[in-house]
């Protein structure tokens, strides 16, 4: 199944293969971890060296299962741990997924009887092919700072704390999230963050791009390089990621569409209901006027009717 001219599915007629994909089968390879170092001091906006890559959970091969979400845990020559998650599936609850990833990775990457000054630094990347929360911007950035309540100023670190965490703020020490909604890329790159978002959005480097790590996407991440075997599996994770999409568009019309009715039909209901209680109301204030008629007392006919006295004073007979 193939579609043209679909935002985001450009990559399809690109000589280069998907970021996604090639963090499931070819950055895991030492030999091209520059493509990711490149990446990485783009995004953080310093220079980062891979280490190593850690186990994760979605280090699997079964394309069935996996195709939707691929994640890398890397660790940088500072010894800071780095989740890096391509998401492609429509998740609403995607922002606890990202707090959960991240409480997870403090507790397993500190050992039992170490102090606390052990938690390890966390960046949480999260590449996100679908709508996610309300934003005009492309990529986002989150981090903790404790600010106070009456003086509005932000807690900050003793100079001992400083010199022994070697960081300058209490936000060094705690996770960051960066969230890049490519699907929402659709304008010429003028910075080498952009470079980057076009790439992921589009699968295509342009011959123009300088940021660091492209040119090493250039030279390892071709379609040409592919065996044929390799190829008809890269292009059945493309299917799937269309499938993927049609299906979400489906159900968001179909949602939209049945919304619509529920609403109609609530609307009858309302009406129907509406009219009901209207109907007894004007019952009880005829029942009043006929009461009143007969000089029965107004308390005696708010007791029968449930009308206030005031609404039985002003009824005419």
């Amino acid at each position: 199944m193939k579609k043209d001219n679909e935002k985001g599915d450009e990559s399809m007629a690109s000589n280069y293969i998907r970021f996604d994909w090639a963090m499931k089968r070819l950055l895991r390879n030492k030999a091209n971890f520059a493509v990711l170092e490149g990446f990485l001091t783009t995004l953080l906006n310093e220079k980062i060296v891979i280490q190593k890559l850690l186990e994760s959970e979605s280090n699997q091969e079964d394309e069935f299962d996996k195709y939707n979400r691929v994640d890398m845990l890397a660790e940088n020559s500072k010894g800071e741990l780095i989740l890096i998650e391509v998401q492609n599936n429509n998740e609403y609850a995607y922002f606890q997924r990202m707090l959960f990833g991240t409480s997870k990775l403090v507790t397993e990457y500190i050992n039992r009887g170490e102090g606390y000054d052990k938690v390890r630094k966390i960046y949480s990347i999260n590449i996100v092919y679908f709508s996610l929360g309300s934003g005009k911007d492309t990529v986002y950035h989150g981090k903790t700072e404790f600010r106070g309540i009456h003086q509005n100023d932000v807690l900050e670190l003793t100079p001992f704390q400083r010199q022994t965490f070697k960081v300058d703020a209490v936000s060094q020490l705690y996770p960051e999230y960066y969230i890049l909604k490519v699907n929402d890329f659709n304008q010429v790159a003028k910075s080498p963050l952009e470079e980057w978002i076009c790439y992921l959005n589009t699968g295509d480097i342009p011959d123009s791009a300088t940021a660091p790590g492209l040119e090493e996407a250039r030279e390892r991440l071709k379609l040409d390089k592919m065996t044929k075997t390799e190829l008809e599996a890269y292009y059945r994770h493309l299917d799937n990621i269309v499938i993927l999409r049609d299906n979400i568009f489906t159900e968001r019309a179909e949602g939209r569409a049945e919304g619509r009715a529920e609403g109609r039909a609530e609307g009858r209901a309302e009406g129907l209901e509406e009219g009901l209680a209207k109907g007894r109301e004007e019952e009880k204030k005829e029942m009043a006027r006929n009461m009143k008629s007969l000089n029965i007392p107004l308390d005696t006919i708010s007791q029968v009717t449930g009308l206030t006295i005031e609404e039985i004073r002003d009824l005419k007979i």
